[in-house]
């Protein structure tokens, strides 16, 4: 009794793995792979399948491409200025250290910060002129490095490889914008810290900086995404070469009356592209309308310190507006495929909104 009892609750659970293991729409590749089937299918089409290769994307720079160079003060100064008695000498202290020679690109920052809030609290207390004038000389060229320290801080960081890795598959099916909500309250705090600290603001806290970080190692979905503006891409390309075959052909009704197979086709359009594939595309575009797009303005905001081998690939990967884009491509397969479809369905006088 106990063991069948087990199995009445087990039985639920294992029908539900089987049915969603069989829902070809419950995943993004297995999705766009059933449309274009069923497209040919319900068209009477010869069969069409995915392209091999999808439309090129490319990971990150490498981080030596990316990580800008700081300047370092002259030894000696820091050796002076790790004994003079003032809080600037245990923050020079922490740099000249083990560690501090071997800095992640956000302590470095969290240095940078505080060399210069130290120095500038420092700087009356100095009865020499001359190493007053040194120091303030340090002061000003810390100021003029910052802004490398902040983009390294962000665009140099190993984590933000994992968020962009192309090697994590797609967007997921059916979620909406839920995979992406904590990325974006990080990215409007990491945003917001920027913009201060470019200003310069140095009171800003860079305490939710490492937390960010944390979950750009845990998170992929920025490469989901441009995994998935690829697919689409492939997708709605294939499908529109299929649509214009048709078109080319006889008209799918007769004087505009519907008949059998435009019955089918009309159902198709309603219950497979209406229904799954486009709710698909709105997740994928207003994803990334909104992290993609957050993470172009975030480079924007440093462009004075992009190095040339990431501008590029920003072009590519980020820029929404750029001929070259992918998300570019996206907006025309969409509106390409679209405009195919409606075509079709007027021969009947089924067009959408008609």
């Amino acid at each position: 009794m106990p063991g069948l009892l087990r199995l009445q609750w087990l039985v639920p659970g294992i029908c539900a793995l089987f049915l969603a293991g069989c829902n070809p729409f419950s995943e993004a590749k297995p999705m766009m792979t059933e449309y274009l089937e069923r497209l040919a299918r319900v068209l009477e089409a010869p069969v069409v399948s995915l392209p091999e290769e999808l439309p090129p994307a490319s990971q990150l720079p490498r981080r030596r491409d990316r990580v800008l160079d700081m300047p370092e003060l002259d030894i000696g100064m820091l050796e002076f200025l790790s004994l003079y008695g003032c809080e600037l000498q245990y923050v020079v202290g922490e740099k000249n250290s083990v560690m501090g020679r071997v800095m992640q690109p956000v302590n470095r920052l969290r240095y940078e910060v505080r060399f210069i809030r130290a120095a500038e609290d420092c700087l009356p207390e100095m009865d020499d002129e001359e190493l007053g004038e040194t120091l303030a000389e340090a002061i000003e060229s810390k100021r003029d490095s910052l802004p490398r320290a902040v983009w390294n801080a962000t665009w140099g960081t190993e984590e933000i490889e994992n968020l962009f890795t192309l090697s994590k598959g797609f967007y997921p099916a059916g979620e909406g914008q839920l995979p992406v909500s904590d990325l974006l309250r990080d990215l409007e705090q990491l945003s917001e810290t920027v913009t201060a600290l470019l200003r310069p603001q140095l009171d800003v806290s860079l305490d939710n900086l490492g937390a960010i970080h944390q979950r750009w190692q845990a998170e992929y979905r920025a490469g989901q995404l441009v995994n998935s503006a690829r697919l689409l891409i492939a997708t709605l390309d294939t499908g529109t070469e299929v649509l214009q075959a048709r078109l080319a052909e006889r008209p799918l009704c007769l004087n505009g009356k519907p008949n059998n197979q435009s019955d089918i086709v009309h159902s198709f359009f309603f219950s497979v592209y209406i229904g799954e594939v486009q709710p698909y595309m709105s997740d994928v575009s207003r994803a990334a309308d909104t992290l993609i797009a957050g993470f172009a303005e975030l480079a924007a905001k440093q462009e004075a310190q992009i190095p040339e081998a990431f501008g590029g690939w920003a072009r590519r990967h980020l820029q929404a507006g750029e001929e070259g884009s992918l998300w570019h491509q996206l907006d025309g397969a969409m509106m390409r495929h679209t405009r195919h479809w409606q075509q079709l369905l007027e021969q009947c006088g089924l067009r959408p909104g008609a």
